[in-house]
């Protein structure tokens, strides 16, 4: 075993912790994950940074807040000058291994990691770039609507099971070959993130997942307001999806929640092949496995779907860690994705010295460890389609505090009210709070200046499209290497030597394997 820890990070999709048995769903089946929470940390209010996949990838990768790397939107350039965690590990002596999802946008499609071993599911182009100067138009191309919903069901095969199994078989793969490394006495720690597609919509599962539960089973939303009685943000995005005139009916919204379950227990089989495979190479007990997503998926709850909102299903991650010097327990402390960098330059043996710009994040490992954080705290920012303007959050403590220029504020107690029901922000009780948010507010963003850039950065970026679909440049879309020349036995190599050198546990002087 190395010295220093390997680092495994297993991310799901649009994965709201509201539905894991980890976090208390009744009937959800996720044996895998519980069994990382039963011998690790589980933090119980971890945040995305933005409740969209590109910007709260790269808050993730880069521990940096996405109005500060400029992070907008789906179709946000990742700048290849901004450092990541695979950057930092790398330079502390990690191989470093994608496998699966992180939607970078732009050329550079590796971002520090040092092997990826799968192409993306999503364009790594800027044809996904919203125009908040016609906020309120529909792009049909690419927008979520209610027909996503409507189609919910059971599938032999979809694109994201093809996509996943193939990101699970090359982890896995990747995996086996560090436990080859370790029988020919290469000892350098490993660091992989496997990133899933699930449970992302489209809802449509597997049938020996969709089996796992039945119609019965399936609660409905636990908190639904009509259109009229939206706030504004939300209306907006009611709008935008379809949900303001495209009714559902209970079934259709039963069986949708049904298939995401089935592909949240789906995704809970993929950490269980790595978390074996782990073992089976002899790592396990030396490697911390970190479990999270992107961000949630309201499911239909306060009557919204997917994400891009502030509400705790949509801004609300899982966060689970297992493995050495982390304890068994529960973290209450508000946290986000910007903290796992530093996180894992801890594990990896550095410090705040490592860093190449400012982080935003802390390192968790003191909450993983079980000992006492004084921050309690996570940050939020939106700029993306279904608003003309930013939208920010703070959550500190058991408050939540939500703004945006052109919407009234609103304030959230989620220890008395966790299905944000009532708006505080104009409630006497709670006026000090209100004012002293929106004077942090005022002090941390200048909204006005940050959408004059992010209109500026969309404006350049559709130009920039339509040159590229005019035939102006190449793709970017990443094609893993592979050298067919080099795999499996071909004629430069001696037979033996290539048998032997795949075959795992390897075969000992005496003829037997090594175990």
């Amino acid at each position: 075993m190395s010295g220093r820890p390997n680092i495994v990070i297993i991310m799901a999709d649009q994965l709201a912790p509201q539905y894991c048995g980890a976090y208390g769903h009744a009937v959800a089946k996720t044996p895998h994950l519980d069994a990382l929470a039963a011998r690790g940390m589980r933090f119980d209010a971890a945040y995305c940074n933005s409740p969209l996949c590109a910007p709260s990838r790269f808050a993730f990768m880069s521990g940096q807040l996405i109005s500060r790397i400029a992070a907008y939107d789906n179709a946000s350039e990742f700048r290849a000058s901004v450092p990541t965690f695979a950057h930092y590990l790398r330079g502390l002596g990690y191989l470093t291994c994608l496998s699966g999802k992180m939607h970078f946008v732009g050329p550079d499609q590796k971002h520090g990691f040092e092997d990826r071993v799968t192409t993306d599911i999503y364009p790594s182009d800027f044809a996904w770039t919203p125009d908040w100067e016609a906020h309120d138009e529909r792009i049909d191309k690419w927008y979520h609507n209610m027909q996503t919903v409507k189609e919910s069901g059971v599938a032999i095969a979809t694109l994201q099971t093809d996509y996943d199994d193939e990101v699970g078989f090359a982890a896995r793969r990747w995996l086996i070959d560090r436990g080859r490394d370790r029988a020919q006495g290469r000892e350098a720690p490993f660091a992989m993130v496997a990133s899933f597609i699930h449970p992302h919509d489209p809802y449509v599962a597997k049938p020996e997942w969709w089996d796992l539960y039945s119609g019965e089973d399936i609660e409905m939303p636990g908190f639904v307001l009509p259109a009229e009685e939206q706030d504004p943000f939300s209306r907006r995005v009611m709008d935008g999806i379809e949900a303001s005139h495209v009714p559902l009916s209970d079934e259709e919204v039963r069986r949708a929640r049904r298939a995401y379950l089935a592909n949240v227990s789906y995704f809970d089989s993929k950490i269980g092949e790595i978390v074996k495979t782990l073992k089976d190479i002899g790592e396990l007990d030396n490697t911390i496995v970190i479990v999270t997503a992107d961000h949630g998926d309201m499911l239909g709850e306060r009557g919204l779907w997917y994400k891009m909102n502030f509400f705790e299903h949509s801004a609300r991650v899982p966060l689970i860690m297992a493995g050495p010097d982390v304890a068994h327990g529960t973290a209450s402390n508000a946290c986000s994705l910007v903290d796992i960098l530093p996180t894992l330059v801890e594990i990896g043996g550095g410090g705040s010295a490592t860093f190449g710009e400012p982080v935003d994040g802390r390192s968790l490992m003191p909450l993983a460890k079980g000992k006492a954080d004084p921050l309690d705290e996570a940050i939020g920012e939106y700029c993306a389609e279904m608003t003309p303007c930013p939208v920010f959050m703070i959550r500190r403590g058991a408050l939540k505090y939500i703004h945006c220029d052109f919407d009234p504020a609103q304030l959230f107690d989620l220890e008395k009210d966790p299905l944000e029901k009532v708006n505080r922000a104009r409630d006497p009780a709670y006026a000090g709070q209100a004012k002293a948010f929106a004077a942090e507010v005022a002090e941390r963003w200048n909204g006005e200046e940050l959408r004059r850039d992010v209109i500026a950065a969309q404006k350049s970026r559709r130009a920039l499209h339509a040159a590229m679909a005019a035939g102006a440049g190449e793709t970017w879309d990443y094609n893993p290497p592979s050298d067919a020349g080099q795999q499996y036995v071909r004629n430069h190599m001696d037979w033996t030597v290539a048998a032997g050198r795949y075959r795992f546990p390897p075969v000992s002087k005496d003829g037997r394997d090594e175990a």
